[in-house]
């Protein structure tokens, strides 16, 4: 099982891609003009107005918030700074966090959700972890777990990271917890998803000043450029585009799932973000004959918890949708 496979290595160029769970968005005419501004200036980048403008939309101060290389970033910045002897990573879920803890020698114990569900048992953490990362909305499983869940987790000489990646999908985003200033608790955001800016890099993490300020200090000068800092400042003070966006989403996959759950010997869980999981009696077979058909999606044993059976599929346009679906029947 490799913790380093992301969906991007099985979109090939020429292949329909529901691998990558990025939202096929159409760039608005002022992020455009921002970015080309920021990528023909000839000074140093600073997060500083990226930070205010981000800190405002959450409702913090920019002293709470750490602008970021993407949210990988923050992931490996984090297990570098804290190196914590013991993690806990909440699976099914994105395993990048657990690749950077194990890279800096944490032992990394695992938290099963339950698999109808998909939800988690707070009580199942280990006492003695010092760092713990849950997804919400949750990659794969597509689940969005209540606020107070979450916030049973926290505790004295502990971190919950929050990796929040998927919530601006979520409308009015009811279990976010980005507006929290608590200590020991840390949300990460990252503009990749909505804003199909995987490319560029540019994310962020909300959290207590003596954290970003540590985190800071463990990384190189200018860490985050210019052409992303103007991605930040320009996307957090756009409210407008998440709410559009969310919407739109939320009909494309209801739609899709619907037609996914009437293809027999297949299982499609609901979701809240702008992916499926979907369950099917032969996961490396199917893939295989979608890719035949020029379908890449995104085989999910790779995620602890998950089996062979287990794939992953983004929500795009509705032709795209038919596609999928269509292609499925065939290969199911």
């Amino acid at each position: 099982m490799s913790l380093r496979l992301h969906g991007d290595a099985l979109a090939e160029p020429g292949l329909l891609d529901f691998a990558v769970n990025t939202w096929p968005a159409e760039r608005s005419a002022g992020l455009e003009a921002a970015l080309r501004r920021a990528l023909s200036s000839g000074g140093y980048p600073s997060d500083h107005r990226a930070r205010a403008l981000v800190a405002a939309r959450h409702g913090r101060d920019a002293a709470e918030v750490l602008a970021a290389n993407g949210a990988c970033d923050v992931f490996w910045l984090l297990a570098h700074a804290l190196r914590p002897k013991r993690a806990c990573c909440i699976h099914p879920s994105f395993t990048e966090p657990e690749a950077a803890l194990r890279a800096v020698g944490a032992d990394v114990v695992h938290v099963l959700r339950e698999p109808e569900r998909w939800s988690f048992d707070p009580v199942q953490v280990p006492d003695d972890a010092e760092l713990v990362v849950v997804g919400n909305p949750n990659n794969p499983t597509g689940g969005l777990d209540p606020r107070d869940a979450i916030l049973a987790l926290v505790r004295p000489g502990r971190l919950v990271l929050v990796d929040e990646s998927f919530m601006d999908f979520v409308p009015g985003e009811p279990e976010s917890l980005a507006a929290v200033p608590l200590p020991g608790l840390a949300v990460l955001r990252s503009l990749t998803k909505l804003w199909a800016l995987a490319g560029l890099r540019a994310g962020y993490l909300l959290a207590e000043p003596g954290l970003v300020e540590r985190l800071d200090a463990n990384r190189q000068p200018w860490s985050v450029n210019a052409v992303a800092c103007a991605a930040l400042e320009t996307c957090a003070a756009d409210a407008a585009t998440p709410r559009m966006v969310a919407a739109e989403v939320a009909v494309e996959r209801a739609e899709l799932a619907a037609a996914l759950g009437d293809l027999p010997g297949l299982r499609v869980w609901p979701g809240a973000a702008n992916f499926l999981l979907l369950r099917v009696p032969d996961g490396p077979s199917t893939a295989d004959r979608l890719r035949d058909a020029g379908i890449a999606v995104r085989p999910a044993w790779s995620f602890p918890g998950l089996d062979e059976r287990y794939l992953r599929v983004a929500v795009r346009r509705r032709e795209d949708n038919r596609r999928l679906v269509e292609a499925l029947a065939r290969c199911c």
